[in-house]
C-alpha cells in the first residue's frame, strides 16, 4: 500500500467542511503512447486531505506522485492535484485481454471518492490496408463505388480519398460521398471523373496511402440518324441505293465499343428507261386518185415514246404520181396507154405464178415433209440402225432412230407424211435430214484414260492452257461436230450442252470443260461481293457457235431481287474479268443469258471462256447457303479423337473435293450433310461441342467454342474452311461417343439459329462408303447426248416456231414447261423452240421426265385441232 500522507489546511473556513466527501475537478482522460514517449495523468480534487492513483489494481508508489496544494478563492477550501508519468514498458508488462487503466482516489475526513478510470494504450498504424481500391472502366452515367478499408491502427485511422493527388471534399461535389466503411461513392459518372483515385490513412501514428485505382470513364458509340437515300445508281434500268450513318451520337471515348451493325445500306431501285419512239411499217399504197397520185402513212407507235424519249423524226404522210406522170401529160391516146400497162403486168404475174408452182412440184419430188411428231414417239426406244426406204404400201411410225454418233454410218431415204384423213395436220414441206443425204459423216468418242495424255498434250501447244489445270481429274473433253453433245464433270453438277447445229457443218471442235480449284484463278472480289459458283471453263476461246451452248453449274445463294445484285463474269483473253450479264436486269448483249434457278444456273453463251457467278448483298437479310459436313477417323488407335467440322458452300463441286480430301486421310463421314443459311451481318460462325459423357470423354478445347471469320465464309475463296474438336478417351475400352455440335452465326440484336448434329457413332468403323452419283461418260457425242430424239426434234421445231393459230406455238410449250418468264429472250433467237428444248435437255439430262414433256407437245398440238404423227415410207 502507498505512505499516508499528512494534509494541513492553512485557513479553515470552519468545522463544518471536514464533513464534506472529496469531488473531483479533474479526472484523468485516456491518452495514447506514442513511440516511446510517457504519458502523463493528473488528476485534482476538493477538500481532499490525501490523493493517490491506482493503476490495475495496484496503488502508485508514493514517489512516483507529483502532489500540488491550492485553495479554492471562492469556497476557501483545500484542493489538491496530483500527476504521474506512464511509461510504454509499464503497459507492455500487461499482457491478456485487460488494458492499461488508472484511477484517482481521494481523501477526507468523511470518507473517499474516486475518479473515472482513464485508459492508456500504446498508439500504432500498420502499413498494409485490409483492402484496397481497384482500377475500374465504366460506362458513362454509370455509378462507381470504390471501396477502402484502412490499416488497423491504435487510435482508428482516418481517412480521406484523393483524385489525382487533390482532396475529395464531398461537401463541395454533391456526385460524391463516403460511406461509413469509408467507401467513395460517384452517385453517375461524368468524363471529368476519369483519374487516379488514392485511399489515405491517418492517425496520430502515421499517414498511409494505398495504391492508386485507375478510374476510365468511357462512351460506346450510338449511330447517328440515317442520311437521305441516294439518287438510284443508274439513269435507266435496275440499280441500287443507298444510306449511310456514323457512329457519333455519341462518339466513342476512351476505349468505348464501337457501333454494331452496317453503317450503309443498300436497296434495289428501278429508274424508267426513256424510251425513243419508232415508226410503224408504211401502210398500202390507197388507190390512185383523180390526181393521178396515191399516199401511205405510218405512226410513230412501234414503239410509242414514253418516259422522256425522242419523237420520231421523218414524215407521217407519204404521196406520189401513180401512172408515171401520165395525168401529167395527157393527150387522146392516154386510156390507151394506161389499158396496156395494166395488161402487161397480168401478163407478167401469171409467168411468176407458173414458176412459183413448178419449183414447189419439184421441192415435193425430192424433198421430205415436215410433218409434226406424234408424242408418243418421243418416248419409244431408239437404237443404230441404217434407215431404208420401206414400200409405200406399208407406212409404219419412225420408232428407229439412227445413231449418228458411231464411227461410219451412211444413211439414206426419205420420209413422207402419211396420207391418212383429214384429221391429220399437214405442216408445209420441209427437209428434217437434208444436211445428212448419203454422205457419210464420222465422229469420235473420247476415251476417258487412253487419250488423256494426247488430249493434254495437244492442248498444252495452245497459249491459252497456260491458265488450265494439268491434270485430268476435274476435265471433260470430246470431239463434236454440226450434230452437237454434251460434257460433265462427274459429281460436280457442271455441264456444258452443244445443241445441235451450234457448230456450223462442216466443221470439228476438240472441246474442253474444266473445273478450277479457288487457288488456281484470281477472282478479285469488292466491297460486299462473294463467289456464289466454281469458276469453270469452256472452250476452246474464240469457237465461233451459231447457236448458244448451255453451261450449268451450281450455286449457293438464296436469290431475291430485293437481297441481292448478282452478275455473270466472263475473264477476257487480257486476264482481267467483266461483268456480261446482271440477272434480272434487261440483257445489254444477245451473246449471254442466265436462268438462275434453286440449286443451279444456266448460262446461254455463243462465246466459250472462262466465267463465274458473284454477286453482292444490298441488305443484311442476304444470306449463302453453306453445307456443314462433319468427318472423323476411320480408326481410333490413341486415346485422342478428332471430329473435323467442315462449312462449305453448297454447291456439288466442293462437296466432292473434301470428301476426296478426307478419303486421303482416313477419314469417314459422319451422318447426312447440313444446310446453314449464312446471313450478310458480320458476325462470325461458331461452333462448339456439348452433351459428351463426361465419365468416358471429355474435350481438350480451352475456349468454350471455336469461331470462323466472317470474311473468310463471305468471300467464297476459301473453300475448305473446317474447325477441329480434339477429343480424348478416359479409357482405352471406350468405344462409343454421343455427343452434339452446335453451330450459330452470333447476331447484333441477340437472336441465333443453331444447328443440331447428333453423333452416334461405332468406333468399329465400317468401310468408307461414298455414294456414287456418276451418270454415264465424261463426253456424249451426237444423238446420244439428248433425250429428245433427233428427227422429233426437228419436226417439233419446224412446227412451233410459226405463230399458230389459237396460240399453238412455242409460247403456248414454254408456257406448259414453266419458261414463260423467259420469252423475250428465246423470242429473240432464230428458232425459240430450239432453245425451249436445248433448257430442258440441259435441265433434265439424264433422269428427265420424257412422257412429261411429249405430253406438253401433244396438249399443244390439241390447241391447233389436230395430233402430230411421222411415219416412214418412201415418196
Amino acid at each position: 500500500t502507498g505512505a499516508q500522507q499528512s494534509v494541513t489546511v492553512a485557513n479553515p473556513v470552519s468545522g463544518a467542511s471536514l464533513d464534506l466527501l472529496p469531488h473531483f475537478q479533474l479526472e484523468p482522460e485516456d491518452v495514447y503512447i506514442v513511440k516511446n514517449k510517457a504519458v502523463s495523468l493528473a488528476c485534482r480534487a476538493t477538500p481532499a486531505t490525501q490523493i493517490y492513483f491506482k493503476c490495475n489494481g495496484e496503488w502508485v508508489h508514493q514517489g512516483d506522485h507529483v502532489t500540488q496544494h491550492s485553495t479554492d478563492r471562492g469556497t476557501g477550501l483545500p484542493v489538491m492535484e496530483v500527476r504521474i508519468e506512464v511509461t510504454r514498458q509499464q503497459v507492455e508488462k500487461i499482457f491478456g485481454l485487460e488494458e492499461y487503466w488508472c484511477q484517482c482516489v481521494a481523501w477526507s475526513s468523511s470518507g473517499t471518492t474516486k475518479s473515472q478510470k482513464a485508459f492508456v494504450r500504446i498508439a500504432y498504424l500498420r502499413k498494409n490496408f485490409e483492402q484496397e481500391p481497384t482500377a475500374k472502366e465504366v460506362s458513362i452515367e454509370q455509378g462507381i463505388v470504390l471501396p477502402c478499408r484502412p490499416p488497423e491502427g491504435i487510435p482508428p485511422a482516418e481517412v480521406e480519398w484523393l483524385r489525382n493527388e487533390e482532396l475529395v471534399d464531398p461537401a463541395l461535389d454533391a456526385n460524391v460521398y463516403v460511406t461509413p466503411e469509408h467507401s467513395l461513392v460517384l452517385r453517375q459518372a461524368r468524363l471529368a471523373d476519369t483519374a487516379n483515385y488514392t485511399c489515405v490513412a491517418k492517425n496520430i501514428v502515421a499517414r498511409r496511402r494505398s495504391a492508386s485505382a485507375a478510374i476510365t470513364v468511357y462512351v460506346n458509340g450510338g449511330w447517328s440518324t440515317w442520311t437521305q437515300w441516294s439518287g438510284c445508281s443508274t439513269s435507266c434500268g435496275r440499280g441500287w441505293q443507298k444510306r449511310s450513318r456514323t457512329c457519333t451520337n455519341p462518339t466513342p471515348l476512351n476505349g468505348g465499343a464501337f457501333c454494331e451493325g452496317q453503317n450503309v445500306q443498300k436497296t434495289a431501285c428501278t429508274t424508267l428507261c426513256p424510251v425513243d419512239g419508232a415508226w410503224s411499217e408504211w401502210s398500202k399504197w390507197s388507190v390512185c386518185g383523180a390526181e393521178c397520185t396515191h399516199w401511205r402513212s405510218r405512226e410513230c407507235s412501234e414503239p410509242a415514246p414514253r418516259n422522256g424519249g425522242r419523237e420520231c423524226h421523218g414524215p407521217e404522210l407519204d404521196t406520189r404520181n401513180c401512172t408515171s406522170e401520165l395525168c401529167s401529160h395527157a393527150t387522146p391516146g392516154a386510156e390507151d396507154v394506161a389499158l396496156y400497162v395494166g395488161l402487161v403486168a397480168v401478163a407478167v404475174c401469171l409467168v411468176l405464178l407458173l414458176l412459183v408452182g413448178v419449183l414447189v412440184y419439184c421441192r415435193k419430188k425430192g424433198g421430205l415433209d415436215a410433218d409434226v411428231a406424234d408424242s408418243s414417239i418421243l418416248t419409244a426406244g431408239f437404237q443404230p440402225v441404217s434407215i431404208k426406204p420401206s414400200k409405200a404400201d406399208n407406212p409404219s411410225l419412225l420408232t428407229i432412230q439412227p445413231d449418228l454418233s458411231t464411227a461410219t454410218m451412211t444413211y439414206q431415204g426419205s420420209l413422207c407424211p402419211r396420207q391418212d384423213g383429214p384429221a391429220k395436220l399437214q405442216l408445209p414441206n420441209g427437209h428434217l435430214l437434208s444436211p445428212l443425204g448419203a454422205g457419210r459423216h464420222t465422229l469420235h468418242h473420247s476415251s476417258p484414260a487412253a487419250e488423256g495424255a494426247d488430249f493434254v498434250a495437244r492442248l498444252s501447244t495452245q497459249s491459252y492452257f497456260r491458265s488450265l489445270p494439268r491434270g485430268t481429274t476435274n476435265m471433260a473433253y470430246g470431239t463434236f461436230n454440226f450434230l452437237g453433245g454434251r460434257l460433265m464433270i462427274p459429281n460436280t453438277g457442271i455441264s456444258l450442252l452443244i445443241p445441235p447445229d451450234a457448230i456450223p457443218r462442216g466443221k470439228i471442235y476438240e472441246v474442253y470443260l474444266t473445273l478450277h480449284k479457288q487457288e488456281e484463278v484470281r477472282l478479285p472480289l469488292a466491297g460486299c461481293q462473294t463467289l456464289l459458283s466454281p469458276i469453270v471453263s469452256c472452250g476452246p476461246p474464240g469457237v465461233l457457235l451459231t447457236r448458244p451452248a448451255i453451261l450449268a453449274m451450281g450455286h449457293c445463294v438464296e436469290a431475291s431481287a430485293e437481297n441481292w445484285s448478282i452478275r455473270l463474269k466472263k475473264q477476257s483473253c487480257e486476264g482481267t474479268w467483266e461483268d456480261v450479264l446482271q440477272l434480272g436486269a434487261e440483257p445489254c448483249t444477245e451473246l449471254y443469258y442466265c436462268q438462275l434457278e434453286a440449286q443451279a444456273c444456266y448460262i446461254f453463251t455463243e462465246q466459250l471462256g472462262r466465267f463465274a457467278l458473284v454477286g453482292e448483298s444490298l441488305s443484311m437479310a442476304a444470306s449463302k447457303r453453306l453445307k456443314l459436313v462433319l468427318f472423323a477417323p476411320a480408326a481410333c488407335p490413341s486415346l485422342e479423337y478428332n471430329i473435323r467440322v467442315y462449312c462449305l458452300s453448297d454447291t456439288q463441286d466442293v462437296l466432292k473435293e473434301v470428301i476426296q480430301l478426307e478419303k486421303q486421310l482416313g477419314g469417314q463421314l459422319i451422318g447426312a450433310p447440313r444446310v446453314l443459311h449464312f446471313k450478310d451481318s458480320y458476325h462470325n460462325l461458331r461452333l462448339s461441342i456439348h452433351d459428351m459423357p463426361s465419365s468416358l470423354w471429355k474435350s481438350k478445347l480451352l475456349a468454350s467454342y471455336q469461331e470462323i471469320p466472317f470474311y473468310h465464309i463471305w468471300s467464297g475463296l476459301q473453300p475448305f474452311l473446317h474447325c477441329t474438336f480434339t477429343l480424348e478417351r478416359l479409357s482405352p475400352s471406350t468405344c462409343e461417343l454421343a455427343c452434339k455440335i452446335w453451330v450459330w452465326q452470333v447476331e447484333g440484336d441477340g437472336q441465333s439459329f443453331t444447328v443440331n448434329f447428333n453423333i452416334a457413332k461405332d468406333t468399329r468403323f465400317s468401310d468408307w462408303l461414298v455414294p456414287d452419283s456418276e451418270v454415264g461418260a465424261p463426253a456424249l457425242v451426237g444423238p446420244s447426248a439428248f433425250k429428245i430424239p433427233f428427227l422429233i426434234r426437228q419436226k417439233i421445231i419446224s412446227s412451233l416456231d410459226p405463230p399458230g393459230t389459237r396460240g399453238a406455238d412455242w409460247r403456248t410449250l414454254a408456257q406448259k414447261l414453266n419458261l414463260d418468264s423467259h420469252l423475250s429472250f428465246f423470242a429473240s433467237k432464230p428458232s425459240p423452240t430450239a432453245m425451249i428444248l436445248n433448257l430442258w435437255e440441259a435441265r433434265h439430262f439424264p433422269n428427265g421426265n420424257l412422257s412429261q414433256l411429249a405430253a406438253a407437245v401433244a396438249e399443244v398440238g390439241k390447241q391447233d385441232g389436230a395430233f402430230f404423227t411421222v411415219s416412214e415410207a418412201e415418196c
